[in-house]
């Protein structure tokens, strides 16, 4: 499986939108700072959002989609699954 995610700083704070094979091992090079250098910068270590996708090439072209998004519509895909903006890294296993 692959997995496009987006991170975010606070409720509609700083937006870090990725793709990984793995979400939690990605989620904890980010945590140790040595994921993204932007991550690092401006705190987004909050997991609001996870996309799954049986290929790479899928997840990919669903990741440079969103990233041309306009920031509203990512707020809007965000919210319409997760209003509270909670941190779902615990749900990971």
């Amino acid at each position: 499986m692959y997995y496009v995610y987006i991170l975010a700083s606070r409720r509609h704070g700083t937006l870090y939108i990725g793709v990984t094979n793995s979400v939690q091992q990605r989620l904890e090079q980010h945590k140790a700072g040595t994921g993204s250098s932007f991550v690092k910068r401006y705190g987004a270590y909050r997991l609001v959002l996870v996309e799954s996708y049986q290929r790479a090439e899928e997840a990919i072209t669903r990741e440079k989609q969103l990233k041309k998004w306009k920031r509203d519509w990512k707020i809007e895909l965000i919210e319409r699954d997760n209003p509270e903006w909670r941190d779902l890294s615990d749900l990971l296993v």
